[in-house]
């Protein structure tokens, strides 16, 4: 559970966007607040949990695409390292697998950039109480969209087959067959509806399944 804040206690941010302008946008809007301040900022996915043990953040605010560990696997790792600590996605990419993996992963609310600064404020304020605060377009998109189709180890196998990777360079990778990693890959394209792995590996990421 959150902790207890009394009313004019500011509210630690953490903020994680690699984009250094974005960042540094975000963290002086999010300071005019007088509530809020933001105590750590930072660019990359692997520095998020070390940051957060040293400014103990009450929320951290993540982008889900960072360099190293995604903003979608921090949160879960914050959620174990730093339980007090809330967290809110805000991400360009308004997917609904992302939304998904969001939840799972233990995040607060889940947000996408477009919307005002005055939104987000709100929205920091909202998951302190204990609430979950999700773009309501989204949150539809989400409902119609059904549940990931893929397994754990077929979206392993495709995350490998980036930048055109062969099969062997696959199975070499993830510890498998060359065969088994053919037959995760034919049974992703089939899952997806596409006609080869390129295919499946993009509608997969499409979807925010990967």
């Amino acid at each position: 559970m959150p902790r207890d804040h009394r009313p004019g206690k500011s509210i630690r941010v953490l903020l994680a966007e690699d984009q250094g302008m974005m960042r540094g946008a975000l963290a002086l809007l999010l300071g005019l607040e007088a509530d809020i301040e933001v105590v750590a900022q930072v660019g990359t996915g692997d520095a998020i949990v070390g940051a957060a043990l040293e400014s103990r953040p009450d929320v951290a605010l993540l982008d889900i695409e960072l360099p190293g560990v995604s903003g979608l696997d921090a949160a879960a790792l914050l959620r174990e390292e730093t339980p007090d600590c809330r967290v809110l996605i805000l991400t360009t990419f308004g997917r609904p697998g992302y939304l998904r993996r969001a939840m799972e992963a233990g995040a607060a609310g889940f947000l996408v950039k477009d919307g005002p600064v005055e939104e987000l404020a709100r929205a920091i304020r909202r998951v302190l109480t204990g609430e979950t605060v999700i773009d309501p377009a989204l949150a539809a998109a989400a409902l119609g969209a059904g549940p990931n189709p893929l397994t754990a180890r077929e979206c392993d196998v495709l995350k490998a087959s980036a930048n055109g990777a062969t099969v062997a360079d696959i199975a070499a990778k993830l510890h498998l067959s060359e065969s088994t990693v053919r037959n995760y890959l034919s049974s992703a394209i089939g899952k997806t509806n596409t006609r080869n792995r390129m295919e499946a590996m993009r509608e997969a990421r499409q979807q925010g399944w990967l």
